[in-house]
């Protein structure tokens, strides 16, 4: 984490013990004001377990967290007010407009209407607002979660796993809302299994295994410390050959080419997170 900024979540030595499952087995992390934090893991590592500590819904077993600067078990109703949290299921009203609903929730948050239709606007659906949330595509009703969850202006957005479920168009425009919600300084934190989206989002990621950190830093820190870094090299005979960078022999064949000046092209291969993820917990998300 980046020292100049304040932490906005703190988390030390948490576990949460289910009988003699260990769910999260004393985790430690923090997460700064106005970062995009990825934590990422296989189905039943903790992901979920996790958000629902931070956010007041689940008790630790043991260990220490706090949000915005409140201890999440001691002091959670200070909490509420200044989180908001998108669960993957869409649990909507769906008798209700897209703005019928934001509404509602503004009058449940004691904020003014208005906030309604900024959100609509931020989130590309104020077209549809005046649709029932029934006739909504997945995509939109995502969006319109996201929406809900900021009608009282967070200062952390907890989301769950966001994009499962959602086709390339929509799980596209909702990475495009997430990094909006950046550049406005939002503190986001999200759980995905997707290796991609944590790369494109994440100014830092956590991998989680068997309720375990296993690697903690950003995404292109790790793809350079544990991925192979290879090249794919293409000769005048139209042949391609992939060369590994740190392998002394590929280096040796990768110069005697370019003495003979028979490269055409070189393309790097830098390793991608799932591939470190791979290394780390041991399978393939």
């Amino acid at each position: 984490m980046d020292g100049s900024r304040t932490p906005m979540v703190t988390v030390e030595h948490l576990t949460k013990h289910y009988g003699a499952v260990r769910a999260l087995d004393g985790i430690s992390f923090s997460v700064a004001e106005g970062e995009v934090f990825g934590l990422l893991g296989h189905n039943g590592a903790g992901k979920t377990t996790t958000i629902r500590m931070l956010t007041g819904r689940a008790r630790p077993t043991s260990g220490r967290a706090t949000v915005a600067g409140y201890d999440v078990v001691a002091e959670r109703d200070k909490i509420k007010p200044l989180i908001n949290l998108v669960f993957e299921d869409q649990n909507l009203y769906e008798r209700l407009t897209g703005r019928e609903t934001l509404r509602f929730f503004a009058d449940l948050y004691g904020v003014p209407r208005a906030r309604a239709d900024e959100l609509l606007a931020l989130v590309g659906l104020t077209e549809a607002a005046g649709r029932k949330v029934k006739t909504y595509s997945s995509g939109m009703k995502q969006r319109l979660l996201i929406a809900r969850a900021l009608v009282n202006q967070p200062r952390v957005l907890f989301l769950d796993e966001p994009t499962r479920g959602l086709d390339p168009t929509s799980a596209r425009e909702l990475r495009n809302l997430v990094k909006q919600l950046r550049r406005q300084g939002t503190t986001v934190f999200l759980t995905t299994h997707y290796m991609e989206e944590a790369d494109e989002l994440c100014d830092r990621v956590a991998f989680l295994s068997q309720g375990k950190i296993v690697a903690l830093d950003t995404p292109r820190e790790l793809k350079l410390r544990y991925g192979q870094r290879s090249a794919v090299v293409l000769l005048d005979d139209r042949c391609e050959h992939t060369v590994r960078l740190d392998d002394p022999a590929d280096a040796e064949r990768l110069a005697g080419w370019m003495r003979d000046g028979r490269v055409l092209t070189i393309h790097s291969q830098e390793g991608t997170l799932e591939d470190v993820f791979i290394a780390l917990a041991g399978r393939p998300l």
